[in-house]
């Protein structure tokens, strides 16, 4: 069993920055790919970010250039460094824990409980 837990989002002027933080306890977090999704109001959750047990990331478009997603194995830690950020990024934001490998299918083994993010113009 794996626990997701998502810290620091908040209130952050457009243009300006934020770095989200997901600890997860339980086993082997180093054998989870990891991924960060986002759901604004009234749409579907999208994934954001991924990154893989070996380190190699992939992004949605409209985030490539602005956000990075990292992971500190020694911490049971992944963390979403969000620059330049726009009101149309304002959302709840969730990590997710995939076995060994990012699901093909947004299939997700373990799932957090979201951090709110709030962009203002």
């Amino acid at each position: 069993q794996v626990q997701l837990a998502e810290s620091g989002g908040g209130l952050v002027q457009a243009g300006g920055s934020l770095r989200l933080s997901c600890a997860a306890s339980g086993r082997a977090f180093s054998r989870f790919a990891m991924g960060w999704y986002r759901q604004a109001p009234g749409k579907q959750r999208e994934l954001v970010a991924t990154i893989t047990i070996g380190g190699s990331t992939n992004y949605t478009d409209s985030v490539k250039g602005r956000f990075t997603i990292s992971r500190d194995n020694a911490k049971n830690a992944v963390y979403l460094q969000m620059n330049s950020l726009n009101p149309e990024d304002t959302a709840v934001y969730y990590c997710a824990a995939g076995w060994y490998r990012v699901p093909s299918n947004n299939q997700w083994d373990y799932w957090g409980q979201g951090t709110q993010v709030t962009v203002s113009s």
